[in-house]
């Protein structure tokens, strides 16, 4: 009788999650809840391309509205952090510039691609004491949010490879002390890796 208690408590542990994946699944269940940051990413094409690859990353030089003050290169900076750890070869601009100088700089270079990138949207809400003294509108607490658009642009050809749209908004949680800029680190190393055929799922 023992022997099979113990067989079958054998067989229920092998059955369960190991911690990491029960880690990642609660953390995943209390980012749809709106506990931790979410975002939500939306490839047009699922196209893969090679670690290997060459890639130039610029930003547009497009102030998003209801953020009045974010670090003029901080979607290139922070795709260049996600992307250094998939593509070796990763340049970035130092500064925002247009398509057409992006494009440039990416051929003068020799980068195969050209990801430009954009903060198109982007609602700063009161998370601490200073922006709560700078604005006191009780209808402006809450959660951060915003949208990052990407291209991604072979250079010879000047092909469009790919477009991504990227929505972040930050969680009940983790709300304070945050902005915009805090939330696009994740998705946006979620894209590199999603490039290369990484699946976080």
């Amino acid at each position: 009788m023992r022997s099979l208690v113990l067989l079958l408590a054998v067989l229920a542990l092998g059955g369960c999650m190991n911690v990491s994946d029960m880690a990642e699944g609660t953390r995943y269940q209390m980012s749809d809840a709106g506990l931790l940051d979410h975002s939500d990413s939306r490839r047009v094409n699922n196209l893969r391309i090679q670690p290997d690859s060459f890639i130039y990353i610029a930003q547009g030089a497009f102030s998003p509205p209801g953020y009045p003050y974010p670090r003029p290169n901080v979607v290139a900076e922070e795709a260049f952090n996600g992307f250094i750890e998939y593509f070796p070869m990763v340049r970035r601009a130092r500064a925002p510039e247009g398509l057409d100088q992006a494009m440039a700089e990416a051929r003068a270079a020799g980068a195969h691609y050209l990801l430009y990138t954009r903060f198109a949207k982007a609602d700063d809400r009161i998370g601490n004491s200073d922006e709560w003294l700078d604005q006191e509108y009780v209808d402006r607490l809450g959660i951060d949010s915003g949208v990052i658009q990407i291209m991604l642009i072979e250079t010879s050809t000047q092909y469009l490879i790919d477009t991504a749209t990227i929505k972040s908004r930050g969680g009940l949680l983790t709300f304070h002390d945050n902005s915009p800029a805090d939330l696009i680190g994740p998705p946006l190393q979620q894209y590199a890796r999603s490039l290369i055929g990484i699946s976080d799922q």
